[in-house]
């Protein structure tokens, strides 16, 4: 198999790929032929998606395909990965989503939203919804933990689904290039807490996000997920498998693992996603990232806000199923 084009991070032809110019306006869109865009003229849909279908493939095998330097593949994103998990999202948790104007159209901004449910689902949930509910159709970069990119398989899905480790560095590169950068900061202590203290944000870390995004002058986006709570109750915690695994927890519900495979099956919960007012960070001094007081304040300020947006969405909620 040859291997894909690499292109710098904020190459030209990067941009123009996203309908960029280098000016800031849109480039133009050239119609490609049917047989150059995969499709098979305007025969029966199942027939395009074929033709779609193996298009991308040989693309795939011939290594005629563009992925940045984070590894960034937008052709297996959104022709493959997007569209695998469109059905979960649409029909499945059945996503509501509101508020969809506090997330810029354009250029960098870092979301912060709250992280549960036992698996990282939501965050994929996250990205879809962006993808495909907001008007400029924007991209969420996730920092993710380490034990993501070790795993076998969902690693490289996660970096060509545009996901990169939870580090200031990546995040910031990413902030600066204009990019929607998307952090869950409670991580494995908000996945993996029991069912008891579901919609109860646990701590904030030491506020890496905030120093990131005060660097960055971007605006901070809080995010309430409600509805993930609920697909795996959670009601213990193995450690003795979880060491052995060596995984920070390993979930003991009411159908896994005592029905198998089959109680792997995430509950058919509905979910609502809200975004909440930006925090402008730009009105700061260039080095306000190093006042440890003002970031813990920050930290504080976007976790009380999230919390207070859970809160109204839980009083809202008439079923946790429908």
């Amino acid at each position: 198999m040859a291997d894909a084009k690499v292109i710098p991070f904020d190459d030209d032809r990067a941009r123009e790929r996203r309908g960029e110019r280098r000016d800031g306006g849109e480039a133009e869109v050239r119609e490609l032929p049917g047989a150059a865009r995969g499709e098979a003229g305007a025969g029966p849909e199942w027939e395009r998606r074929l033709a779609g279908g193996l298009a991308l493939l040989r693309r795939r095998l011939t290594g005629a395909y563009e992925v940045d330097d984070f590894g960034y593949d937008a052709e297996l994103t959104e022709g493959v990965l997007l569209e695998a998990l469109r059905p979960l999202y649409e029909k499945y948790f059945r996503v509501e989503v509101k508020g969809l104007e506090h997330v810029p159209a354009d250029g960098a901004a870092l979301l912060v939203a709250n992280h549960s449910g036992t698996l990282p689902l939501d965050g994929l949930m996250l990205q879809v919804a962006l993808h495909d509910e907001h008007p400029a159709a924007r991209r969420l970069r996730l920092l993710a933990a380490d034990l993501v990119f070790r795993l076998p398989v969902v690693g490289e899905l996660a970096r060509k689904a545009g996901h990169t480790l939870a580090c200031a560095e990546d995040a910031e590169r990413l902030l600066s290039a204009g990019e929607l950068v998307g952090v869950m900061p409670e991580g494995f202590k908000g996945l993996g807490k029991p069912f008891a203290e579901r919609y109860k944000l646990q701590r904030f870390g030491r506020g890496g996000f905030v120093a990131t995004a005060l660097r960055a002058g971007a605006p901070i986006v809080p995010c309430a997920i409600v509805g993930a709570e609920e697909i795996y109750p959670m009601v213990g915690n193995a450690k003795t498998l979880a060491r052995l695994f060596n995984l920070p927890y390993f979930p003991v519900t009411p159908t896994f693992p005592w029905l198998g495979p089959l109680g792997a099956l995430p509950l058919p919960t509905k979910w609502t996603i809200e975004f909440g007012e930006p925090l402008d960070t730009s009105g700061h001094p260039p080095n306000a990232a190093e006042d440890p007081m003002l970031v813990f304040n920050l930290t504080d300020q976007v976790r009380e806000r999230i919390q207070h947006m859970l809160y109204e969405a839980l009083v809202r909620r008439r079923s946790v199923f429908f």
